[in-house]
Order: structure tokens, then sequence, then C-alpha cells
């Protein structure tokens, strides 16, 4: 098969087959009503985050839309629901600063292009070895991200220069104490106060978007002034357009389309797997879900909308309102269109700072308390992971508190792992020499046994233990319990046996495992281990060429020879 005809048939099989089509024939009339109600709450969450990214609320809608319905379509969960989100927001408020709203567009179309990429290349299965507490650091890190962003708009100020949040944030109360705007902190509070009480004691009322449309009524009645709106709102999307691109800027804008692919494969995949979770019987194919967001990446940026991802709250009320299909998720789509088109001048009245009180609950509510405490309580390793992952989302960004949480996740595994490898010395066996025999032998013959991985988080532990022997004249290394071994390992026993020897130390080996001999040939350890056949299948045979050694050397020539073994114990380790 040709390379050609292998990355078709690769599309192929990410595209939509007739499973989808028959599991959106199962319960129709359920997904549609679940669709319906996600659309309600996904209304002001699509307006604020639009707002928050810097591009406007008609941004925050045309993703909602479009993004929503090419991942319902294309993606690889019957479950999940995509469009703007808080995390995705976090990331490009510095793009926009930097680059504008075309570089956002921008950037939205080239990390659709490298999502496309990701899925043909089968990489939606290495979501699994993101560790939980990098990922409940991230989501804590995001939730106060959100929070710190609603408040100039919550404390109805403008927005202060600058892209760090703590910077903004602390401006924004700095000028918020100079003049206080008591009208939107109230709204903002009264709308966050609604959404947390009403959902603990009424879970079924999307509360949200009831404490929107109340903010909105008593500002339009009681004519607050002071109370910001959205502001005017197009009434429909926009022709789409390639005339954002800037071909001359596609090399700056590489660094920020990567961080933002990055981050839409890490939520939208995190987010299936929690609508998997949530259910019995439902899987996402990770590759699907990544080619899936991909087109809705590419498409998004040409009707004017932000990047897109999977959604955790949306698709969690979609589960939870008993969706089955794709069809809830593509439902939510269609009606927040027909928003759009029809209410657009009744959504443009909606005060900025009801819409900031929706993400403050919003961000309050992604902090789970009872994950984080698990976390903190589990190990110290986790704890700490999870704090610096968190730390350095709001000190950095998303992209680099992931890979800085990956990275010490990654070093303490190791630091663990290296830990379990042990180094004995091990008696000689009796066998069926002398006593007289078997004390001589135990004077001048050492047997150490490595057991689990030789590598390079252990290996030099082990040099220095072995290169201290001393006072003998023979070194047994018995091998054949070593789990894993890598280019260090080999060197470094490399280097082992060559300082030994250097002291006239004889090295020998046994149980050297057939996996293990490419990496010590690689290194030139295994012609080492080997010379004059110094290597044995088990550890009676090293014992005996150690014998016949001693014995050359005059050690043991005043000892009688020693008498034939039984057969039966020659396989004997």
């Amino acid at each position: 098969m040709t390379l050609f005809s292998q990355v078709c048939a690769r599309f192929a099989r990410l595209l939509p087959g007739r499973a989808d089509l028959a599991e959106v024939r199962r319960s129709p009339r359920q997904d549609l009503l679940a669709g319906l109600t996600v659309a309600i709450v996904a209304l002001p969450l699509a307006l604020g985050f639009g707002v928050s990214s810097g591009l406007g609320a008609e941004a925050g809608l045309a993703t909602a839309v479009v993004a929503g319905a090419l991942a319902a379509v294309f993606g690889g969960s019957n479950l999940q629901v995509s469009g703007p989100t808080g995390a995705m927001t976090v990331v490009l408020v510095p793009i926009v600063g930097r680059y504008g709203p075309g570089g956002v567009l921008t950037v939205g179309l080239m990390a659709g292009v490298m999502l496309v990429g990701l899925a043909v290349l089968r990489a939606g299965k290495y979501m699994q070895y993101v560790p939980a507490p990098v990922v409940e650091g991230f989501t804590l890190g995001i939730a106060c991200v959100i929070g710190l962003q609603q408040i100039p708009n919550a404390l109805g100020v403008p927005k202060p220069e600058g892209d760090r949040v703590l910077v903004v944030t602390w401006r924004a109360v700095e000028e918020f104490a100079g003049s206080p705007n008591w009208t939107s902190f109230g709204l903002a509070a009264v709308v966050a106060g609604c959404m947390m009480i009403g959902a603990r004691r009424w879970p079924a009322v999307p509360f949200s978007i009831v404490a929107v449309i109340a903010a909105t009524v008593v500002a339009q009645l009681a004519d607050l002034d002071a109370a910001k709106p959205i502001g005017t709102l197009p009434a429909g999307l926009p022709v789409p357009s390639l005339s954002f691109v800037d071909l001359g800027s596609l090399g700056t804008l590489l660094a920020p389309a990567v961080a933002v692919a990055s981050l839409a494969a890490l939520e939208s995949l995190l987010s299936a797997s929690v609508a998997d979770g949530m259910t019995v019987g439902q899987r996402h194919d990770p590759d699907r879900e990544l080619f899936g967001q991909g087109l809705a990446n590419i498409a998004a940026p040409l009707f004017g909308g932000v990047p897109a991802t999977g959604a955790i709250a949306r698709t969690a009320v979609n589960v939870r309102t008993g969706a089955g299909s794709r069809l809830a998720a593509l439902t939510h789509a269609a009606v927040l269109a027909a928003i759009v088109f029809a209410a657009a001048p009744l959504v443009s009245k909606i005060p900025l700072a009801a819409l900031a009180g929706v993400l403050l609950a919003t961000a309050i509510r992604m902090v789970e308390v009872g994950s984080l405490k698990a976390m903190v309580r589990a190990t110290r390793s986790d704890a700490l992971i999870l704090v610096l992952t968190a730390a350095a989302t709001l000190a950095l960004d998303l992209v680099y508190a992931v890979i800085i949480g990956l990275a010490v996740a990654g070093a303490l595994a190791l630091r663990a792992v290296a830990q379990q490898a042990r180094f004995d010395q091990v008696p000689l066996d009796m066998g069926d020499h002398s006593a007289e025999e078997h004390a001589l032998l135990a004077e001048h013959i050492v047997a150490y046994r490595i057991d689990g991985p030789l590598f390079f988080a252990a290996a030099h532990r082990f040099l220095l233990e072995l290169t201290e022997v001393a006072d003998v004249r023979v070194v047994i290394l018995r091998l054949s319990r070593v789990s894993t071994m890598d280019a260090t390992g080999a060197l470094v026993l490399k280097d082992a046996v060559e300082r030994l020897r250097r002291r006239g130390i004889a090295v020998l080996a046994s149980g050297i495992r057939p996996g293990q001999r490419q990496v010590l040939d690689s290194v030139g350890a295994l012609d080492l281990l080997c010379h004059e056949g110094r290597e044995y299948a088990t550890t009676p045979e090293a014992i005996r060429a150690a014998r016949d050694h001693l014995e050359t050397a005059g050690v043991l020539s005043a000892l009688p020879a020693q008498k034939p073994r039984n057969p039966g114990e020659e396989a004997r380790r």
C-alpha cells in the first residue's frame, strides 16, 4: 500500500459512519430536549468568553454555532459539546494584545490544520499519559485565571493595559477603589450568587440564563446607565472570508498556533473522557475527536470565531439531561444559530457585568474541592505537581503550565522507579562443595544480583557500589532479574567492569536476557562481559568458572578436585 493510499484510508476511518446515524435515530426526542437545555446554558457562556477573548460577543456566538456544529458531526464523542471555553480564552488574551484580532483568527486556522494532522498521525491515544495531578492543577489554575479576568467587567471599569492577569486585576481594583461603580458590582454579585445558590437547591433550572435575563430587565427598566451592555450584534453570521490571513506573519504565529492546538487537544480529549466516565457504554474515539476539533477550528475563523475546544461544563449538562447521541450537540448549535438570527437586538442589551457574574460562578464551580483534597492527601509528589501546575498557569500560561507539570511528574516518576532498583550481594550456593572449599571460595568470590531497572536514573548508584568491592579475585554479576536496561545503564556496567579488571579482578556475568544483548552490544559492553567466555547462562556455571579461575591462579590448588555435579542441578540458577 502506497503512502497516499494509507493517508486516504486513515481519513476515511475518521469520517462519520452508519453507526453514528443509528445512534441519532435511537432517541431523537430526548436528544432534542438535551440540546435545547445545553443551548440555554451555553448562550451566556459563549457571549462572556467572546467578550473576555477580546474579539467581542459576536465571535463567541459564531464559534458556538460553527465549531459546535462541525465538532458534533465529525468529532469522536457522541456526547461532547464544543465551543469557546475559559481555558482557550486565557491563551487568546495575550495573542490578541500582541497580534490583534486577525492574528487570533490566523492562529485558530493554523491550529485546526495541526489538529487534523495529529488525528491522521493517531496521536489521540497519548492523552492517557497525562497524570491526574497535572489535570487537577491545570483546572484549578484555569478557574483562577477565568475568575480574575472577569474583575474589570464585574467592577464596571475599563480593562487596564497588560497581558498578565494578576497585574490587570490589581490595576482594575485600584481604579475601582478610586471611583467605585456599585451598579456593575451589584449586578455581577447577584448573578453569581443566584447561580451558586440556585444550582444547589434546584439543579435542573438553568439559573445562568434566568439570572442574565433578570439582570437585563432590571438594567433596562431602572435605566442603569452604569451597567454597560454588550453592544450592537450582527443579526446573523458574517460571510466566510480568508481576508484576515497575512502570509508574511505565519512564521511568527507558529508558536501561538502550537499552543492553541495543544490546549484544544488536551481540553477536548479530557472533556470527552469526563463524558465517558459519566455514562455507561459510551467510549470516544480520540483520533476522531481531534479530527472533528480540527475541522471546527479551521471553519470557525472564517466566520470570525475564536478557537474552540470541547467544553467540560456544557458536556456535563448534556450528559445529565439525557443526551445519547451527537444530535443533542448539533441541536445546541442550531438553537444558538436561531438566537443569532432572531434575537440579536435583545442579546445586545445584556450588561457586561451580568456576563462577568456568570463566568465568576462558572470559575468557582470548576474547582472540585473533594478532588483537590484527595490529590493533596495522596502523596507529597502529587501535591507538589498540582501546586506547581496551578501556580504556573497563573504566572505563565497554560501550555507552559502543562509542560512544567509533565516534566515534574516525569522526574518524580523516574525517581520512584530508580529507587526500586536493588543491588545486593548474595551468598554463594553451597552446592556440592566441601565446607572448606566453600569457605575459601567465599573469601575470593563475591556475587551481586541486580533487581529492577538499570537505566540512567539508577545506574550511577550501581557504579559507586560495585567499584567499592575490595579483597576479592572474582565478581559474578547476576543479571537475570534486570527488568530493563538503557544505554546509560549499559555504559555504566561497561565502565564498572573495566575498572574492576584494571584492579586485577575477573568479572563474570550470568543470565543476560536476549532483550539486553542489543543495548549491551551497542556500547561495547557485551564483548567485554563475554571476553574469554566469561558470560554464562546460569549462576552455578559462573561459580564453576570462577573456581577454575582461582585454581589457575593457585588459590584452590591445595584442595581436592570438585566432585561431578548432579545433572539435575545444572539448570539451577
